[in-house]
C-alpha cells in the first residue's frame, strides 16, 4: 500500500458464506482495503471465522461493530430483513455502507436508507459485483453501441437449486428466489440496454406460503422492447445463467454473466457473421471493490448507488404484486 494512502478499514455484519468471495479475499488484492473486524450474534462462531477468514478482532454485538472508531465501512451480507435496518444505523453511526443485493425487503425500505445516506452524508451501495466485471461492459457496449440494430427482445435467466432449509424460504427474513435470484437478471435488464422496465405479468410456482420458489415474468422496456426474466430456486433446478438480447440485425447470447470469472461465453451473430468471445478478468468482486474504495476516496463513481437500488426494487415490488404474492415485508 502506498504511504500516502490511509487504510479503508472494514468491519462485517455476521458471518455470512458470502464474506470470503465478495470481501476477505479480494481485499487482499486491493490497494489500501483492510478487514479489521467481525460481529456475529454468536460469539464463538464469530471468532471461528474470524480466524478462518483472517480477520484480526472479533466483537460481540452488531451494535459494538458499527460504533466501532476504528472502522470506516461496514459491509451488510446479513438476510434481507436486516438490510435496512442495519444499514441506517451504520450510516447514523457515521459508517459508509456495502450492502448485499437486494438491498432491502422492498423499496419503501430502499427509500429510507437513500433518505439516511444523503441526511448523514454517508456512501451507500448495493452489490451487484457483476456490473463491475469487463464481460458486463462488452454487454453494454454491443447493446447501447448498436450493433444488433433496433432491439426487440431481451431474456435474463438464473436458476439455482437451494435446500428447502435455507433461509431463502423463510418470509420473515423477505426470502424469495426473485429476491435472492431474480434481483440478478431484472438489474441486467436495464443496465445492459439502458431502458427503462415495467412489469406486464408474474407467475410464480410456491413452496412455503408466499415464498417463490420458481418466478418468471413478463416485461415491457421503454420503445415497446419485449422482455422476460425466469429465477428459480427448485431442488430439481440445474445452475444457469444467462442473458440474452435480438435486435433487426442479430442477437447476443451470455453465459454466466453473473460470475463471469469462473468461466463465460459470449456469442453474437451480426448480420449473418457469427463470433464467440470468452472475457477475461479478475474476479467480479475484486472489480467490485475496487470501484468502491475509488468512490470512498472520491475517485469514481459507482452505478449500483442507492438510487439505482431503489429502481431494482421497484420492479422487484411490482414482480411480487403481480404474481399475487405480495412485496416483502421486514
Amino acid at each position: 500500500m502506498s504511504k500516502n494512502l490511509s487504510p479503508i478499514r472494514f468491519g462485517v455484519l455476521g458471518a455470512a458464506k458470502i464474506v470470503p468471495n465478495a470481501l476477505t479475499t479480494p481485499a487482499r488484492e486491493v490497494d489500501g482495503v483492510e478487514v479489521v473486524a467481525v460481529a456475529a450474534r454468536d460469539f464463538q462462531r464469530a471468532r471461528e471465522f474470524a480466524t478462518l477468514n483472517q480477520i484480526p478482532r472479533v466483537v460481540r454485538t452488531y451494535d459494538e461493530l458499527i460504533s466501532d472508531p476504528g472502522i470506516d465501512v461496514i459491509y451488510n451480507p446479513l438476510p434481507n430483513s436486516l438490510h435496512c435496518e442495519w444499514s441506517i444505523r451504520a450510516m447514523r453511526a457515521g459508517k459508509h455502507v456495502l450492502c448485499e443485493k437486494p438491498i432491502a425487503s422492498n423499496a419503501s425500505e430502499a427509500e429510507q436508507m437513500a433518505r439516511v445516506a444523503k441526511e448523514t452524508g454517508r456512501v451507500l451501495v448495493e452489490a451487484f459485483h457483476y456490473h463491475y466485471h469487463p464481460l458486463a461492459e462488452r454487454i453494454r457496449t454491443i447493446i447501447r453501441g448498436g450493433q444488433l440494430g433496433k432491439l426487440s427482445y431481451v431474456e435474463g435467466v438464473f436458476t439455482v437449486p437451494i435446500p428447502p432449509d435455507n433461509i431463502r424460504y423463510d418470509l420473515s427474513l423477505a426470502g424469495g428466489a426473485t429476491m435472492d435470484l431474480g434481483c440478478y437478471p431484472l438489474h441486467m435488464i436495464t443496465h445492459f440496454t439502458g431502458l427503462r422496465a415495467k412489469v406486464l405479468g408474474a407467475r410464480a410456482l410456491t413452496g412455503p406460503e408466499r415464498i417463490d420458489v420458481t418466478m418468471e415474468t413478463n416485461l415491457e422496456l421503454a420503445g415497446g422492447v419485449a422482455a422476460r426474466m425466469k429465477c428459480s430456486m427448485a431442488t430439481d433446478s440445474t445452475i444457469t445463467a444467462t442473458f440474452s438480447a435480438r435486435g433487426e440485425r442479430g442477437e447476443l447470447n451470455v453465459v454466466n454473466p453473473v460470475g463471469p470469472h469462473w468461466g463465460n461465453q459470449l456469442t453474437f451473430k451480426i448480420d449473418g457473421e457469427e463470433k464467440r468471445e470468452s472475457i477475461k478478468g479478475d474476479p467480479t468482486y475484486t472489480y467490485q471493490l475496487r470501484a468502491f474504495a475509488a468512490l470512498i476516496r472520491g475517485e469514481g463513481t459507482f452505478p449500483t448507488d442507492a438510487e439505482d437500488a431503489i429502481a431494482n426494487m421497484k420492479l422487484i415490488d411490482d414482480i411480487y404484486r403481480a404474481s399475487g404474492l405480495g412485496i416483502r415485508a421486514a
